[in-house]
């Protein structure tokens, strides 16, 4: 940089004019001898011979930067390593890995000290000391294996002394000293050898968690000893003859040499990979020609780089033990495990010579933590703050070797000076995922990335490709209300105000996108060749200015834009820059255009890197075509955009335009700023005479304007053509926009505008057509003419509505698939937007969907505005629609809702937009004969029109939460009235059919019905009102006598909903037998005959209402087998008969209820009378069925209470659980744990013992709960087939 200040603004102001906004400055602190910025003498001192001032100059140099020339700093930091020369160290030995605080690396010093002295003996020994092959290198390694392994004995370091511990063993043997816990079996003496070894290994070693001492692996006497006893039995030394202990002594030697031959495979394997290590390195250092020859082998020069730095004997070092002198030196291993110590006791990496060592730099030794180090961390905390205090930003040096506990106390404190530091490391990790790690542990803003290093355009697309943000035409992920929000003082914000209209607001919730690591991409680094060393001078502008279009940050270095011809040698390089921008007067400004070098074009290429990130150019499309690479960066709002043509120049490039076809821009306008290509001498003479330059300078080089690009419009699409001039390393840059994407509000907020108000005026039913509709309720409506749109390689859509498109483009706009068929469909055509705009076009034109009309308007207004911008941009702009739509429709679906759910959390609101998906109006299947009301569907999409739709007991078991807990009361009431209209036999019908043909064959039914009727008196306001409501009766009241819906009779009598409560109750208290109208295969092909009768009593002495056979199906576990082959037609899956224990739980419930309304005064009715003609008072019926409901349903842990319940103890599976069924058929089935006796604890939770229901909860809750519900059987029971 020259003489500081002068020379030093002089360069900060060209780099300056070519709109660079940091400097990256290599550490500036004082360095060791070896004169490496990286390897630092003192962490805490600037480099005087630079800032003669220290600290002063380097704050007043970053203030200038900063303020003066809009520069910020970066510099690096170096937490791994020390110089080797570092003073701090003497006092601080322990501030690295030394054979006192490593003691596991002594053999690696032991070896790395010997091959020292090898090279000084190689003369002596007749070896060669200047090598002219690989056969010399060959000689000194097969001499090493004699002069250095053997001499330093080095298996001692990995096997055990087998005479000394053979007799430890046989001495602890027989003096008794074993040890008796030892586990050893009766069979040992049956063992074989190895099996006698591996025991030992296992069980009676020490010494074996790491290298370090010799013989360190060693066994334990007392241990071997328990083996002895085994074998040769207990022995006294008074008692032993000579022969057992030359015996004993015998088979323990054996034990142990077996043992070794293990230890000795690992020591030849290790003793291999030192001399292959060893060999290599030497023939790159020595011998290949792409390395660097550093000639003879010497005592000054030796074989090896050494391993360690060995402190020299003084003043200071004296006052510390001998081993702690030699330090560890750091360096680099080839894909290594980043989270392992490779100095550390787990690791053999200096032991087998596996790092590529730097030898002017000491490892430093952290630990972990303070308490291992205390210096070294107060110190190296102390240089991370110095630099934090003057520097914006940091490039964390080699941080893939950088411990992460270090790194993250080191930036925690760096943070604590600078809070918005920006981070940058050097992380080679070899894995995303690692590197993923480090990022988030450390906050890094940044991976350094380089594009010099690929060797194509291919390569150097994709590397484009990857940092170049999301696809163009990607979706929107934000969500956008539409609507104003309200003001801070409650008004609304686009009403008026007292001192004019309040500004207006949208709320837009931001969500986070998944994103790649960011990098900071360097077009090339100090590390690596120039485009002149390694491809092509004129790649210099292409190569720039591809990464000047990425979405990243982008980066260069000092000689990229003057063409330097040769990397800078940073350790041994003196001599100073040369840069013609450098040569600027202070406040000249560099001009756009032909100049010398890449800078004129690189200002502009930065200067648009700058607005395209700032202003959220996010977009961008990436093609590489042979030698060519284009880019094009747009901003997903506004549209408009910068296009870079790019013809690269790597080695054999097309000297002219090549094959460059004309390039179309579909639906897009083009403007050229500039074409531009570099003339640069690249001559032998050239570079030679820059290399050998006073100064450092680059090859001479121009840039040069090129004339005769034109851009064509054609309609909205634009024609690129180049020029034959256009050859290798030549840009051409445009600026574009897309004129259907301009709208006087932007389209994005246009198309996400309103809808909300549109919305504003649909009721609940028309929401299930907007929202919902299967497809066989679509067709049901239309009589056959429409249904569900269908998508080439999806299918069918699972709704009409917007919630079929939504289900799809959620996870398609989520993960930003732009492959996706829907994508590929809306490019294909504009179908799409026709069927949902004509669907509720049609809709709206019928009378009971003409509110309808707001949305298809609002809908076909968007659709109109995206119709003609090009197809890449119409599946994010179809997206945006259908989102803003669907959410409109969705909020006023809550909205339409009562407080519970208006308040409630989005889970809730979700579970309550299910009524809007099932309740609706189907023409076939009202819930009257002769009216049109809306009605649920028992499920979506099978049972959803006509016989199908409507079943008693799906809609009673649905109905408190699909209409009572939204708020739904009149709909709720007209589904109460309708079947209570249909009462008949005591029951509804499980079938409703819309009241012309109901069937009568669900137990159940009818006390989920009386259960919604309670909930209504309850839940609405004045709800009892309803029970005296009348209603005409479908059939006539207490007879069974069956005739069709247009008979005289039908409908002919009506009842009070309270009268016909009372008639279900007093049907059921004297008994039921009838045999289902129309019976046969007529109404149900898979029942057998006896399925069709139907048998209901109560037993008096419970209370418990019995009824139901083996061969039908009376609750809603009501599947029935139909597979001839398998033998399971005519077989209910559960059949259910006796007493299922939710029918118990909902009739006490009942019970409970008319007794309280009779006590007051709202229920006439007292009681019933029962098939024996008493009457029965409805409190003393709920009192029976509450004193025998633990007795006959309970089945307790403790066998020893069996006896106080009705318990067949040969049948129980399960304890602590509630029967299923009381008294069924097939007895086995009463004890199955089954998820009913919850729906029992809901609505009757007196019934139950406490102390009894947690237990039986809790058993369910780890048998029956699944992810995402109840599994209907115990998968341990035997029935259980998955």
């Amino acid at each position: 940089m020259g003489e500081y200040p002068h020379d030093w603004d002089r360069h900060l102001h060209g780099i300056s004019e070519r709109n660079y906004n940091m400097v990256h400055f290599t550490p500036l602190m004082i360095r060791g001898d070896s004169n490496s910025p990286y390897s630092i003498y003192d962490q805490l001192a600037f480099d005087k011979a630079f800032f003669p001032h220290g600290e002063k100059d380097v704050a007043d140099l970053t203030t200038r930067m900063e303020q003066d020339m809009g520069l910020l700093s970066m510099t690096d930091v170096v937490w791994n390593h020390t110089a080797n020369n570092s003073k701090w160290l003497e006092y601080h030995p322990e501030s690295g890995y030394n054979i006192e605080t490593a003691p596991h690396l002594r053999p690696a010093y032991e070896l790395d000290t010997q091959f020292l002295k090898f090279s000084s003996t190689l003369a002596s020994e007749g070896l060669p000391t200047h090598l002219t092959g690989e056969g010399d290198l060959t000689k000194i390694m097969d001499a090493a294996k004699v002069h250095v392994i053997g001499a330093i004995k080095l298996w001692e370091f990995y096997v055990c002394d087998v005479e000394g511990d053979a007799q430890k063993a046989v001495t602890a043997w027989l003096s008794g000293d074993v040890d008796s816990d030892a586990s050893l079996s009766d069979e040992v003496p049956a063992w074989s050898l190895k099996q006698k070894a591996d025991w030992l290994v296992s069980h009676g070693f020490c010494g074996t968690d790491r290298m370090g001492e010799r013989f360190r692996r060693r066994v334990n006497p007392q241990r071997a000893g328990a083996l002895l006893q085994k074998l040769f039995g207990a022995s006294h030394a008074n008692q032993s003859s000579a022969a057992d202990e030359r015996a004993a002594h015998g088979a323990m030697a054996r034990f142990l040499n077996e043992v070794n031959l293990e230890w000795y495979r690992e020591y030849d394997a290790d003793v291999a990979a030192i001399i292959d290590q060893v060999f290599n390195r030497t023939k790159y250092m020595r011998l290949d020609s792409h390395g660097p020859q550093i000639g003879d082998i010497t005592a000054a020069n030796p074989l090896i780089e050494s391993y360690f730095t060995r402190l020299e004997v003084n003043s200071i070092t004296s006052k510390h033990a001998p081993d702690s002198l030699a330090l560890a030196n750091n360096g680099w291993v080839w894909a290594a495990d980043v989270m392992k110590d490779n100095a550390g006791p787990r690791s053999k990496v200096y032991l087998r010579r596996e790092l590529i060592v730097w030898g002017d730099c000491v490892k430093l030794r952290y630990g972990s933590g303070p308490q291992d180090s205390p210096y070294l961390w107060e110190h190296m905390t102390g240089y991370t703050q110095l630099m934090a205090k003057h520097f914006h930003a940091f490039r964390i040096d080699n941080c893939h070797s950088t411990p992460l506990h270090v790194a993250s106390h080191m930036l925690d404190s760096a943070r604590c000076v600078r809070p918005d530091l920006m981070v940058a490391a050097e992380l080679f990790s070899g894995d995303e995922k690692m590197d993923y790690l480090f990022c988030q542990k450390l906050g890094i803003s940044c991976l350094i990335r380089e594009a010099m290093q690929v060797w194509s355009p291919a390569e150097l697309s994709k590397l484009v490709h990857i940092n170049a943000g999301r696809p163009v035409g990607s979706f929107a992920v934000d969500n956008v209300s539409g609507t104003d929000k309200p003001a801070a003082n409650g008004s609304i914000t686009n009403g008026t105000h007292t001192n004019g209209p309040m500004p207006q607001g949208r709320e837009i919730i931001h969500k986070i996108v998944p994103s790649k690591i960011h990098a900071l991409l360097m077009d090339c680094t100090h590390d690596n060749e120039t485009p002149v060393q390694r491809r092509d001078g004129r790649d210099t502008i292409s190569s720039s200015a591809l990464v000047a279009m990425c979405a990243s940050a982008s980066g260069s270095n000092f000689g990229m834009d003057e063409l330097y011809p040769e990397l800078i040698e940073l350790v041994h390089e003196t001599r100073p820059y040369s840069s013609p921008y450098s040569n600027l007067k202070l406040g000249e400004s560099l001009k756009i255009g032909a100049f010398e070098g890449a800078g004129a074009i690189k200002k502009l290429m930065n200067q648009l890197h700058q607005i395209m990130g700032m202003d959220g150019y996010s977009e961008s499309h990436v093609h590489h075509d042979g030698e060519y690479i284009t880019v094009h960066r747009i901003h997903p709002k506004s549209r408009k955009g910068y296009y870079l043509v790019a013809h690269t120049a790597f080695p054999g490039s097309n000297s002219g335009s090549g094959s460059f076809q004309p390039d179309a821009l579909t639906g897009t306008k083009a403007k050229l700023l500039g074409a531009w290509s570099l003339e640069c001498d690249q001559s032998y003479d050239a570079k030679q005479t820059a290399i050998h330059a006073k100064v450092l300078q680059g090859v001479p080089s121009h840039t040069k304007d090129i004339r005769g690009v034109t851009v064509e419009a054609k309609g909205d699409d634009t024609i690129i053509r180049l020029p034959g001039s256009f050859g290798a390393g030549s840009i051409a840059v445009f600026e574009t926009w897309i004129p259907a994407a301009e709208h006087s509000e932007g389209l994005d907020k246009y198309v996400t505008s309103s809808a909300k108000d549109a919305f504003k005026s649909v009721g609940l039913i028309d929401l299930n057509v907007i929202m919902y509709r299967a497809d066989s309720e679509e067709r049901a409506a239309s009589q056959g003419q429409d249904g569900v749109y269908s998508i080439p390689g999806i299918g069918a859509l699972v709704y009409c509505g917007l919630q079929g498109w939504w289900s799809v483009l959620r996870d398609v706009v989520a993960g930003n698939d732009l492959g996706h068929p829907i994508c590929e469909h809306l490019r294909s055509g504009q179908w799409a937007l026709d069927y949902i705009v004509g669907r509720l076009d049609k809709l709206s034109g019928q009378s009971e969907y003409a509110n309808l009309t707001g949305p298809a308007e609002w809908l076909r207004t968007r659709f109109d505005a995206i119709r003609k911008l090009p197809s890449f941009l119409l599946p994010r702009y179809f997206a945006l629609v259908i989102q803003t739509a669907y959410r409109a429709g969705f909020e006023r679906g809550i909205e339409l809702m009562n407080g519970n759910v208006k308040t409630g959390q989005r889970f809730l609101k979700s579970l309550a937009m299910v009524s809007y998906q099932l309740q609706g109006y189907m023409p076939n299947a009202s819930l009257w004969p002769d009216k049109l009301v809306p009605s649920l569907a028992a499920g979506l999409p099978h049972f959803a029109q006509d016989w199908a739709r409507c079943w008693g007991r799906d809609i009673m078991i649905a109905m408190r939460g699909l209409l009572l807990c939204t708020g739904r009361y009149e709909e709720a009431k007209e589904h109460i009235l309708c079947f209570a209209s249909v009462v008949k036999h005591g029951m509804i019908p499980n079938l409703l059919g819309s009241a012309k043909l109901p069937r009568y064959n669900s137990r159940d039914s009818v006390w989920f019905f009386l259960q919604n009727i309670q909930d209504y008196c309850n839940f609405v306001p004045d709800g009892h009102a309803i029970l005296e409501e009348k209603v005409e009766r479908r059939f006539l009241p207490y007879d069974d006598t069956w005739f069709a819906w247009d008979d005289k009779r039908a409908y002919s009598q009506e009842s009070t909903v309270a009268e016909v409560v009372q008639e279900c109750l007093q049907r059921h208290a004297g008994g039921m037998h009838f045999r289902e109208y129309n019976a046969g295969p007529g109404i149900d092909s898979q029942m057998k005959d006896e399925g069709f009768n139907i048998d209901i009593d109560v037993d008096w002495k419970t209370g418990i209402i019995f009824g139901g056979n083996e061969w039908n199906c009376g609750t809603w576990m009501d599947k029935m087998g139909e597979s001839t082959k398998a033998g399971s037609k005519g077989h209910p899956g559960t059949s259910r008969d006796g007493a299922p224990v939710e029918i118990t739980g909902l009739l006490y419930s009942t019970l409970k209820w008319v007794s309280g309304l009779n006590a007051d005064g709202i229920f006439a009715h007292e009681g019933v009378i029962n098939s024996e003609g008493y009457k029965v008072s409805y409190t003393n019926w709920a009192v029976k069925l509450k004193s025998s409901f633990e007795h006959c349903y309970y089945i307790p842990n403790d066998h020893s209470e069996w006896f106080k319940y009705d318990i067949n103890p040969k049948i129980v599976n399960r304890t602590g659980i509630y029967k299923d069924v009381y008294r069924g058929k097939k007895e086995y089935r009463d004890y199955q744990l089954r998820p009913n006796f919850p729906i029992a604890m809901a609505v009757a939770p007196d019934l139950f013992t406490l102390s009894h229901a947690l237990g039986a909860l809790e058993v369910a809750d780890k048998a029956l709960r699944g992810p995402t519900g109840m599994a209907t059987l115990d998968p341990a029971d035997l029935e259980y087939h998955p």
